[in-house]
């Protein structure tokens, strides 16, 4: 069974438009942290037979867009659901995408691209490890959240070519100074180009008391502001 849902439609020219995006169970759902990295996606400059990467993809609808803006689009995930789904809405948009099933950045770890944006897993949690299915490998990523965002920004200088640009959307509560500090320790130049302030939904909102007690949020807080990195090298 999937499930749909339209992301905002974008009026610049040449752009792709509305986009339904088909979502099957288990596949993470396009959310603000979605949206907001779309909103930047379609502000850069892309170019026909430019190469594209998305990592953790989920629906793959960033690599969808960059396809039908004439990239050579990649999409990776570790979820067979996440792979299936990014085909199914390359087909529905008419696009072509090359799938890959893998952890991060292991299926192309020897090519570089012009264009790579990451959806990471970013809530905190109790775990130290990241789960091995489930719904909560999607968003899970240890007690800093910083168990893929770690692995991105060390892996991220390696996989972008010499004019390269990465875009990487995170939450205020996994260390948004610690992800410019590490892109920048790897020779890359990196700033926040967006924020949006979010109310806390169902999975943030049951771990408000435990963000508390471990001094990720003040106590009573139940928003947080997602925010998009862009990196590039100097």
């Amino acid at each position: 069974m999937a499930f749909t849902a339209s992301l905002p439609q974008d009026s610049a020219p040449g752009s792709a438009g509305a986009v339904r995006v088909c979502r099957l169970p288990g596949v993470y759902a396009p959310q603000a942290d979605t949206r907001l990295l779309l909103a930047q996606l379609r502000r850069e400059e892309l170019w026909p037979g430019m190469r594209s990467l998305d990592l953790c993809t989920g629906t793959g609808v960033l690599a969808v867009i960059a396809a039908l803006r004439g990239a050579r689009a990649t999409a990776v995930d570790i979820s067979r659901a996440a792979i299936a789904a990014s085909r199914l809405n390359a087909l529905l948009h008419g696009c072509r995408i090359r799938a890959l099933r893998g952890d991060l950045d292991a299926p192309v770890a020897r090519e570089r691209f012009d264009l790579v944006t990451v959806n990471p897993p970013y809530v905190p949690s109790d775990d130290t490890e990241a789960p091995a299915r489930g719904a909560r490998r999607s968003w899970d990523a240890g007690p800093d959240g910083r168990l893929l965002l770690d692995r991105v920004c060390a892996r991220a200088p390696g996989l972008l070519t010499p004019s390269g640009v990465l875009l990487l959307v995170q939450s205020s509560l996994s260390g948004v100074t610690h992800t410019l500090d590490a892109l920048a320790g790897g020779g890359l130049r990196a700033r926040v180009v967006r924020r949006r302030t979010e109310p806390f939904g169902p999975v943030m909102s049951a771990r408000a008391d435990w963000f508390a007690t471990h001094g990720l949020i003040p106590r009573g807080v139940r928003t947080e502001e997602l925010v998009v990195i862009r990196a590039c090298r100097p």
